[in-house]
């Protein structure tokens, strides 16, 4: 499923907000039917919890706290180390290099999921999985595949009712600070992770909500939304066609849809974690282009055909 910061802010019209919610409902629906032992999330970050001092392309954390930014959950999540570790060590067996943190923060690309789904981010166990989809330079997508694959075959070792979530929007291009152009204070901030005051937290909220606003009314510098590439992946996606996305160039993605559309490498990971079990089907197939949240927001629930 997608996320947006903007779902817990003022400025998105209510019609937008119910139709949304309504595709949320649906998916919380299945994820209660299921009432799954264990959740592994493949969740990217906003520069919350990690930073340029030390960039892995994947991570999985043995201990979670959310951050609480944008009106998220600030606290520890429910990871049972000993999963987490196990977990880590399959995938380095598996020939993926894969970072561990025995403190890992994670903000709302990985908390917002889980309380729309539960009502609570800390009440099921679950694996928290970073996969950088923000900082460049990027990895191949294919490695992304890749990692999914190895979590996905470790996963149906376990005998567990499991729960795998991406989380990312499709095409979207917030105002998202670089290494190239970010000024000094957000440098500071994404290099070294400085940490941010209340008063900072609320300035980035405002900016956000901003541009926002303007990016709905047509103007502003980001890019376009593109629902023609969002309705191409979730076909790849809904097809089980993953390995197509082996051969995307990482410039290409970003021109297509947007600096952020690299989240869509979440919804690699999960798919492919469940396609390591087997052929897939989708439901709850729900899109729409969403200029108030600057996103393609999706959802797809699926399970072993």
């Amino acid at each position: 499923m997608s996320h947006s910061p903007l779902l817990n802010l003022p400025g998105p019209s209510q019609e937008l907000l119910d139709d949304i919610e309504g595709a949320i409902v649906a998916a919380r629906d299945f994820v209660t039917d299921f009432d799954p032992e264990l959740v592994v999330t493949f969740s990217p970050d906003h520069y919350n919890g990690f930073f340029y001092r030390a960039m892995p392309p994947f991570c999985i954390g043995t201990a979670a706290t959310g951050v609480g930014d944008y009106g998220t959950y600030k606290g520890p999540l429910n990871v049972p180390a000993d999963l987490a570790t196990d977990c880590a060590r399959a995938v380095l067996d598996a020939d993926v290099d894969v970072a561990l943190s025995a403190a890992m923060d994670v903000d709302h690309g990985t908390v917002q999921p889980l309380e729309k789904l539960f009502g609570n981010a800390s009440v099921r166990p679950v694996i928290p999985v970073f996969v950088n989809s923000v900082a460049a330079p990027l990895g191949p997508i294919r490695r992304v595949r890749a990692l999914g694959a190895a979590v996905g075959a470790h996963l149906g070792t376990l005998g567990k009712r499991i729960l795998v979530i991406g989380s990312g929007g499709l095409s979207h291009d917030p105002p998202v600070p670089t290494l190239a152009t970010a000024p000094a204070a957000a440098l500071e901030r994404i290099v070294h992770g400085a940490p941010m005051s209340d008063d900072q937290r609320q300035a980035r909220q405002s900016a956000v909500m901003a541009a926002a606003r303007e990016f709905a009314a047509g103007q502003g510098k980001l890019a376009p939304l593109n629902p023609d590439w969002d309705n191409a992946f979730l076909d790849l996606v809904d097809s089980g066609r993953l390995a197509e996305v082996d051969r995307w160039d990482n410039s290409w993605v970003a021109q297509q849809a947007g600096n952020s559309a690299h989240e869509v490498r979440t919804w690699v990971a999960a798919f492919a974690a469940l396609a390591a079990q087997g052929d897939y089907r989708t439901g709850n197939r729900f899109y729409r282009a969403a200029p108030e949240l600057i996103a393609g927001f999706a959802i797809r629930t699926a399970v072993i055909a």
